[in-house]
């Protein structure tokens, strides 16, 4: 996908499929090379800190290879004597974390934060959704996400949006972390490509969340974009109906962005967030879909970039890392309880998931006034 100076004029009808003025059309785009046949659409104290550090590659070369890495993905640091001290990824990041070096935390998530709630992958062999769409009679796994092959058959997709739409899943530990950062006020964005709805769920707020890939929380025409009652629209799908635009007659689908589609305009705002992020942290991705993986290049080079992934991905798998690159390789879930244990966070992220799933207040232990954090969010919800 190019930026171009000039740029044709975005459709006004509804905000998500505009770009601000100044920035050029942004379409979904996989790193498929089947799918791309068929659509072509400083801080110089912390710098000291983590100039010192690299990761072993032994470990990113047996992730690459198949064969499991340890959890601990280990940094050496060297000390002003010249020794070596062995210290973790996790270990670097959550002690900079402790030392309040880092204050404004943007987070990039993918469909792995979802396994652990029972949402599979797009892209792991064998079990990702991918790899599970044969029923549906498609040319390539991509075509269901593509808006050329919908406005052709939208049946494939709302066979499979029956499976898709939230409401049958809870949020996991993962995504609950990420809303302790919130809690902490560390949390300047994060940026899913998720549609399961989860971060909303767990009581992420809205301004502090950017779905690039849009959501089922509304839905319109795909052809003129005038929108559709959300309700609705499920109530047509869930009964095998293709809901239609009353407008043109085109069929309605959710908000969720295809390939082919324009990005909504909240996610715009990385222009102005990645600048700003002192640590970045990426979450069960594969980097494979721009411009979304474009993303975590767009950080300071200064700035540390925490990889918390099964597999090494995108500028992870290059030699060598950058320097301010540091990797927990394995699975997720267990990897951010390590760093909330390091953190010493553990105990209140528990308690903050009891509550919310509960329906009861949650009270920030780090809140000396004692005032409810997050009432309003979780009645919200319920």
């Amino acid at each position: 996908m190019t930026l171009g100076v000039n740029m044709s004029k975005a459709k006004s009808s509804r905000d998500r499929r505009i770009a601000p003025l100044g920035v050029s059309r942004v379409t979904r785009s996989s790193n498929n090379p089947q799918e791309c046949q068929r659509s072509k659409p400083t801080d110089s104290g912390l710098v000291d800190d983590l100039s010192l550090m690299s990761v072993s590659e032994q470990q990113a070369s047996l992730a690459r290879k198949g064969k499991s890495p340890s959890l601990s993905t280990k940094a050496v640091l060297s000390s002003p004597s010249g020794s070596s001290v062995p210290r973790g990824a996790l270990e670097t990041v959550g002690r900079l974390m402790k030392l309040g070096r880092v204050r404004n935390i943007v987070v990039v998530a993918g469909a792995g934060i979802s396994t652990a709630s029972g949402i599979p992958d797009f892209r792991t062999p064998g079990t990702g959704l991918y790899a599970n769409l044969a029923k549906y009679d498609i040319p390539y796994p991509e075509a269901i996400f593509n808006i050329d092959y919908f406005s052709d058959n939208p049946h494939p997709f709302f066979s499979l949006a029956k499976e898709l739409y939230p409401g049958h899943h809870r949020p996991n530990y993962v995504h609950y972390f990420v809303r302790m950062l919130h809690q902490k006020g560390l949390l300047l964005r994060m940026y899913t490509q998720n549609i399961d709805g989860l971060e909303k769920l767990c009581g992420i707020p809205d301004d502090k969340l950017v779905e690039a890939h849009g959501s089922f929380a509304t839905a319109a025409c795909h052809l003129c974009y005038t929108p559709y009652p959300a309700e609705e629209a499920k109530q047509a799908i869930m009964n095998g109906s293709v809901p239609i635009c009353t407008f043109c007659a085109g069929a309605v689908k959710p908000n969720v962005v295809f390939f082919g589609e324009d990005l909504p305009e909240k996610y715009f705002q990385h222009a102005e967030d990645f600048p700003k992020a002192d640590l970045l942290m990426i979450m069960g991705t594969s980097l494979k879909i721009e411009p979304f993986a474009s993303l975590v290049n767009t950080v300071k080079s200064t700035v540390p970039r925490l990889l918390l992934n099964r597999y090494p991905v995108g500028p992870f798998e290059r030699r060598p890392l950058r320097r301010a690159d540091y990797m927990e390789l394995g699975d997720l879930s267990d990897s951010v309880q390590k760093l909330a244990e390091i953190l010493g966070w553990h105990t209140e992220i528990h308690d903050l998931m009891n509550s919310h799933e509960n329906g009861l207040s949650y009270t920030d232990p780090s809140n000396s006034s004692g005032e409810n954090s997050d009432s309003s969010e979780t009645d919200s919800m319920h």
